[in-house]
C-alpha cells in the first residue's frame, strides 16, 4: 500500500519535513517514490505540488492523518479533519467523569437560578395581591371614618365654643 507521509529532515531541535510518497512498509528515511514538497512546522509553511498529490490520491495513495489535515487546510482535499492523537481508555474515562460533573454542576446552577427567579416572582405577586386587598379595605374603611359618633360631634362643638367667644381679659 502506498502512503503520503512526512519524512523528517533538518537539524537537531529544528525539524523540517518532506512530504513523500512511499510504500507503507519501507523505512521513512529510505528512498521515496516521489518527493511532493516540504513542511516547516515553525513557520507553518507548506510547499507542495498539488497536481502530483491529487495524482497519487487518485492512484490510491492514502495520506497520513497529519498530512491529510494539512491538505484540507490548503484546500487540496475537501473532507473533514481526522483526529491525529488518541486518548487512552483510562484518560478517556477521567475526561468522561469530568464532563458528567460539569454537566451536573450546570444543571444545579440552572435549577438554583430557576428557583431564585420563582422566589422573586412570588413576593411580587403577593405584593400585588396585598395592594389589591388593602385598596379594597381602604374603600370600606373610608366611609366608616367619615361617620363620627354623636359623642364626638358634641365634643367638637364644645371645643369650638370657647374659640368663638371673645377673650375679654386679654383685650383689656
Amino acid at each position: 500500500m502506498v502512503k503520503i507521509i512526512f519524512s523528517r529532515v533538518g537539524r537537531k531541535n529544528q525539524p523540517l519535513y518532506r512530504v513523500v510518497v512511499m510504500d507503507k512498509q519501507k523505512d521513512p528515511w529510505g528512498d521515496a517514490l516521489e518527493i511532493l514538497g516540504n513542511y516547516n512546522p515553525h513557520t507553518k509553511e507548506l510547499n507542495i505540488k498539488t497536481d502530483r498529490v491529487t495524482h497519487w490520491i487518485e492512484q490510491g495513495a492514502q495520506p497520513s492523518a497529519t498530512v491529510h489535515n494539512l491538505l484540507i487546510e490548503q484546500g487540496i482535499i475537501k473532507d473533514k479533519k481526522v483526529r491525529v492523537s488518541t486518548v487512552s481508555k483510562k484518560r478517556q474515562a477521567k475526561l468522561d467523569e469530568k464532563t458528567k460533573e460539569k454537566a451536573a454542576k450546570e444543571a444545579e446552577a440552572a435549577e438554583a437560578a430557576k428557583a431564585a427567579a420563582e422566589a422573586e416572582a412570588k413576593p411580587e405577586e403577593q405584593k400585588e395581591d396585598k395592594a389589591a386587598d388593602t385598596g379594597n379595605d381602604k374603600k370600606e374603611e373610608a366611609p366608616a371614618a367619615e361617620e363620627k359618633p354623636d359623642d364626638a360631634k358634641t365634643e367638637e362643638k364644645k371645643d369650638e365654643a370657647p374659640k368663638d367667644e371673645p377673650k375679654s381679659e386679654e383685650s383689656k
